[in-house]
């Protein structure tokens, strides 16, 4: 998967037709480059900055039916939901593992009112459930976690779910289409859309960022999988088009391990905004979120506004014997959800997470709404609809049992480098090769620079923030570490992709810039 080779294809045959050309590179894109490539269609997809760069990589990192939709009786997206966790965990399973999770009990009510949700929640999963759900012990609870404040602890639920990595399964994800004869192209921003003379899109013009040159690209069909921005885009096809995208904010603050001292997670089924609240352990840290905030502005970098820092670190005190505070916070990461929202909808948190396909009078294909979950059904509904659109030979969908790229089963999540799957071997070749790629770009976190090297060559790492914040989630686990990595980082790429010193300075400036953002002054 390199991106020169890829660009080329694209160079070489400027009269080819596609028959699907995708804008976006998050779950959507990705998923949906998959399922037209696996297919036997001949795929483009250009993304305007890295994969997973938006909402795809600032997850929950939960593969799960959604206990939230059951309470609000979204019956069939639970149904969905639970059924895709099955199917992804069995397609990905060196990036998707069981997560036990403990409700606390606090009232008399909630310990049979949640132990019978959790029964039809293990139901509804069928024979791709998980774990079943159980009632404990006021002592078993604070055996599972010992840092749960005890304070009129009656006893917990337990119920399991799935947890992943978002942005290496999106890599995973670019590189099954690429091997299934797509191509996929970051840094490659959609500019604008060729039309016939009826009006009807047959392709667009994209620009390579890196070189700003100009490309035109035929297609018979276009599908607009841009997330928050899919109505900018749909704006490009149709300027009088209406929005439909109302984006929510969900912030996830990351502290130590120390908080939760548990290999459980907690779930808080109510708080104070009527939301569910998770802490969740992940890569030795732990994810404490999310919020769900409207919002008016759409950003590829959005930002925690104080009052969500705030009811992140004040409603887990409440749980926590040990409570955080701001100097606490390792990192602060914000994301946009793509909401599909009708013009009478009211608060986001009550919209439904299902997705939304619509068809534009010129023939644009856009997808809405969503969630990392469903990412596959959502790409086969996409291509069913492309099908129609582009007059496309009928080709069953492939990916329910499907392998993706870096597929190992009986993985052992404590080993290193699990997260590259089948490709671990081949980071340790580098390895044998040079023995300095054994060390770390930092003493305090495990990942190495052989990995540095390896997501340049095969995964379309461009620069330092491609690497430290998605290749592996350094950026997200402790900011402040990720900036004293930016330098040695910048050296080892620009070695592969001969740059000077003037880019490795100008990277790493780039790159504490953004790391500001991520953590609490």
């Amino acid at each position: 998967m390199k991106r020169e080779t890829l660009l080329k294809i694209v160079e070489e045959k400027p009269n080819k037709i596609w028959d699907v050309i995708i804008i976006g590179g998050g779950a959507t894109g990705l998923g949906t480059a998959v399922d037209a490539a696996s297919r036997g269609f001949e795929t483009l997809l250009v993304e305007q900055s890295d994969f997973a760069k938006g909402t795809s990589s600032r997850s929950t990192k939960l593969v799960h039916g959604g206990v939230r939709y059951l309470a609000q009786g979204d019956l069939s997206l639970v149904f969905e939901a639970l059924h895709e966790r099955g199917l992804l965990k069995q397609n990905a399973p060196h990036l998707v593992r069981n997560q036990k999770f403990i409700i606390p009990i606090y009232e008399w009510w909630e310990g049979p009112f949640y132990n019978i949700g959790m029964k039809v929640y293990d139901r509804m999963a069928g024979n791709l459930g998980i774990g079943p759900s159980e009632k404990i012990s006021k002592e078993e609870t604070l055996k599972a976690i010992p840092n749960l404040d005890e304070k009129g602890l009656l006893g917990g639920v337990i119920y399991y779910d799935g947890q992943f990595d978002d942005s290496r399964l999106a890599i995973n994800l670019a590189q099954t289409a690429v091997e299934n004869g797509a191509v996929v192209l970051n840094y490659a921003k959609a500019i604008n859309f060729i039309k016939d003379s009826h009006g009807l899109v047959e392709g667009l013009v994209f620009e390579d960022m890196e070189t700003n040159k100009q490309f035109s690209v035929k297609g018979k069909t276009v599908i607009n999988a841009t997330g928050v921005f899919s109505d900018e885009i749909k704006k490009i096809d149709d300027p009088k088009s209406k929005s439909t995208i109302k984006p929510s904010q969900g912030v996830h603050i990351v502290l130590d391990s120390s908080f939760l001292q548990s290999d459980s997670a907690i779930m808080i089924p109510h708080t104070s905004d009527g939301r569910v609240l998770f802490a969740v352990p992940w890569h030795n840290k732990v994810i404490v979120g999310t919020t769900d905030t409207p919002m008016n502005t759409k950003s590829l970098e959005p930002r925690a506004l104080e009052e969500e820092i705030e009811f992140l670190i004040s409603t887990s005190s409440q749980y926590l014997k040990k409570d955080p505070k701001r100097e606490d916070v390792l990192s602060v990461f914000a994301g946009l959800r793509p909401l599909a929202a009708p013009d009478n909808e009211g608060d986001t948190k009550e919209i439904s997470r299902k997705h939304m396909i619509t068809i534009s009078l010129s023939g644009l294909i856009t997808a809405s709404g969503g969630k990392w979950t469903t990412y596959r059904k959502m790409a086969e509904d996409i291509i069913e609809q492309a099908i129609l659109v582009g007059s496309l030979k009928e080709k069953e969908c492939v990916t329910k049992n499907m392998a993706l790229h870096g597929y190992v089963k009986n993985i052992d999540f404590s080993e290193p480098l699990y997260y590259y799957g089948a490709d671990k071997g081949k980071i340790f070749d580098l390895i044998n090769a040079n023995k300095k790629l054994n060390e770390k770009v930092h003493p305090s976190l495990p990942y190495l620079k052989a990995e540095v090297i390896w997501s340049v060559r095969n995964e379309m790492a461009r620069n330092v923030e491609d690497f430290l914040a998605r290749r592996v989630p350094m950026l997200f686990l402790d900011a402040k570490l990720s900036i004293e990595a930016a330098q040695v980082t910048a050296k080892l790429i620009a070695g592969e992709l001969n740059y000077g010193r003037r880019w490795i300075k100008q990277q790493v400036e780039e790159f504490t810039k953004l790391a500001k953002g991520y953590y609490l002054e």
